[in-house]
Order: C-alpha cells, then structure tokens, then sequence
C-alpha cells in the first residue's frame, strides 16, 4: 500500500514537474538567451556561409547572440541528430539544406518530417553541371554524346550517394546518360577533383563555385531548371534538352518540433526582416539564387513538403 501511494506521489510530482517547466517557457521572455546555430556541415560551405551570415544580421534584431556551431557528418545526419537531442524551446535551430533533405526519400532516414518545424527557406537555386575550362567538352551535347557512346566511363563529381545530385543523375541515366559518381563529402575535394582532372564534371550549385566561374577555371554546360539562368543565358535548361528535372538547391531553418508556435512565429518574423536588407538581397545576387528565395514559416512547410515527394519520385521510393 506504501508502495502504490509512493508511486503516485512520484508520477503526481513528475506531472506538477512538467507541467511547471511548460509554463516556464510559455511565460519566458523569447529569446533571451544565446540561440546556438547548428550547421550540419564543415566550415566554409554554401550552408555555413548562410548561417554566419544569417547570424550576424539576426543578432542585433532579436537582441542575443547567435554562435555558430559546426556538427559535419553523414551528409547532414550528425548535424541534425544534435538538434534533435536539445530541448524543443527554440534556443537550437540548424540550417537544413536540399541534400539533408533528400535522405528521407531513402529507406534508413534517421528522421522524417514530423521530427522537425520548418521556420524559413532562405535561398533558392538551381544546379548545373560543370566542367573546367579547358575541358574538351565544349557544349552538353558534347558530353551527353560521349556519355551515350561511352556509357559509364565519365566520371562526375557529386556530394554521395541519397542526395540531390544522385537522384538527379539517376535520372540521366534513365535518359541514356550513364556516368560514374565520385563521392565527396568536402565540397573543397569535389571542386579539386575536376580542377586537377580527377573527374570529368561537377555537379554543384553555381554560387559555391562563383569564385571559379568569375575566374574563368569553371563553365556550365547545364542548368538543371525549367528556364535558363540570367547569368548564364548561353547555357541550356535540361527541360528544354528534354530532361525534366529540376531540383531546387535550397537551404532553409529548421527548429525542433513541438517548438512553441509563438516562438517560431518570432524567428520567422526575424528573418523575414534581414532577408530584406541589402545586405542578404546581395549575397543571394552572389550566389546566382532566386531573389524572392525566402519562404516563411507558413509556407516553408508545404514547400518542403512538395520537394520530398519529387525526390521521393525521383528516387523511386514513393
């Protein structure tokens, strides 16, 4: 009888317990203390560069600091299980970009929509494939003859396997273009791997090579999109050369679900304001992506939502 009258004293005081820290932060100023910055990938990349920028911009209009933190590993998964492991109260948010994004049309996802609340999309851009300059193929259909003659022996350097760049050439190869994917997880090696003719092409977006493209050691041979770009407009879309894929290269902010609505709204609000700066309008012009990129928190849901179904298609797991 002690027993079962200690056991409900227990689960009475657990409940009181939980019940308390809920009204904690339901009645805590939001924020009002640091907010760490998870980027699943190394220093130096496109997502990096977006959450320092991001972070710098957001600081002084949410009145905290925002340390940047760097969790690299198995294409994002390690970034976004130390998310996953912090306490759903918006004070951890981590930059979820496309290729994160497409392991859950895999069959081992370590997490799946339900785990995460989308706050922003922050930038929008298409993919191309690329070669250095010297490369001796001129035009894509330089290359799509020579894939198609030669199946499975051009080699194309990707992010790996489960990504935006693997269902995508996946879907050359149903089109005939059979090419052979070298896997780096350091966009530095991928971009050497071409620079020092290690691989034929890359696959990338066009704003994390800019440097290369703005010296001359890179060209597009294809835009993947529905229309060709401002930047490149000698460069043909694979919709017009009859392939009909177009995954966006995104990168967005995602929190915790179960996260309060109130303090989501906050941070999508805040973010909604610094993308409008000149500041943010010119790193997006930098990084050749779509200048009205950003999505907030009530459309960034089902924008995610839509690219998981096309990358589940894609992937053949839908």
């Amino acid at each position: 009888m002690r027993t079962w009258g200690r056991a409900l004293v227990i689960a009475a005081a657990t409940a009181c317990g939980a019940i308390t820290a809920s009204v904690a932060v339901a009645e805590e100023k939001y924020p009002s203390r640091p907010i760490e910055f998870v980027v699943p990938w190394g220093p130096g990349g496109g997502a990096d560069q977006l959450a320092r920028l991001t972070g710098q911009l957001l600081e002084p209009e949410l009145g905290v600091s925002i340390p940047v933190i760097n969790v690299p590993g198995a294409t994002g998964g390690t970034g976004m299980a130390k998310l996953l492991a912090s306490p759903a109260d918006g004070y951890s948010m981590a930059v979820y970009i496309a290729d994160s994004h497409a392991l859950l049309a895999g069959p081992e996802a370590r997490w799946s929509m339900q785990d995460i609340t989308p706050v922003a999309v922050m930038l929008q851009g298409p993919s191309f494939i690329f070669v250095p300059k010297d490369s001796r193929f001129k035009s894509w259909s330089d290359f799509e003859k020579e894939a198609k003659e030669k199946p499975g022996t051009l080699k194309v350097a990707t992010l790996g396997f489960g990504s935006v760049d693997d269902y995508t050439l996946r879907h050359l190869e149903s089109k005939g273009i059979k090419v052979v994917q070298v896997p780096f997880s350091k966009p530095s090696e991928r971009y050497v791997s071409i620079l020092g003719g290690h691989a034929d092409a890359l696959y990338e977006q066009a704003g994390d090579v800019a440097q290369y493209i703005k010296s001359g050691q890179m060209r597009p041979l294809m835009i993947f999109g529905e229309r060709r770009h401002p930047a490149f407009p000698d460069t043909p879309s694979s919709y017009e050369l009859g392939y009909e894929v177009a995954l966006p290269q995104f990168r967005s902010i995602v929190v915790r679900s179960g996260t309060p609505e109130d303090r989501v709204k906050i941070l999508s609000d805040a973010l909604a304001k610094i993308t409008a700066t000149d500041e943010y309008k010119k790193f997006l012009a930098d990084q050749f992506a779509d200048p009205d990129s950003f999505l907030d928190a009530s459309k960034a849901s089902d924008f995610l939502a839509s690219q998981l179904a096309e990358m589940k298609k894609l992937a053949g797991t839908n």
